[in-house]
């Protein structure tokens, strides 16, 4: 499953696309939530994005958004603080 509890909050299994037109959910597969980003995968700058943008779309502080894994690959996986793995689908799929 690509959202799963963790901790106080959900872990987001995230595979990312760099450097689209713009910030978006483009869907799921049973393993990750697929992510279309403007950032470009230099410096962790797509890193970055993928963080802002789950904290904006989840309406939580950036804070909340941490990188759990896949610093450098396209998959990654992000801890969310305060969000249950029932309202993060609910949020991210309601596009």
């Amino acid at each position: 499953m690509w959202c799963s509890p963790w901790k106080d909050g959900c872990a987001i299994t995230v595979k990312v696309t760099p450097k689209a037109s713009r910030n978006t959910v483009l869907g799921s597969e049973e393993t990750w939530l697929r992510v279309a980003l403007t950032a470009p995968p230099v410096d962790g700058k797509a890193n970055e994005a993928a963080r802002c943008f789950l904290a904006e779309q989840l309406n939580v502080s950036k804070r909340a958004v941490a990188l759990i894994s896949g610093q450098t690959a396209r998959l990654k996986r992000f801890s969310v603080a305060g969000v249950s793995p029932e309202q993060a689908k609910s949020i991210l799929l309601a596009e």
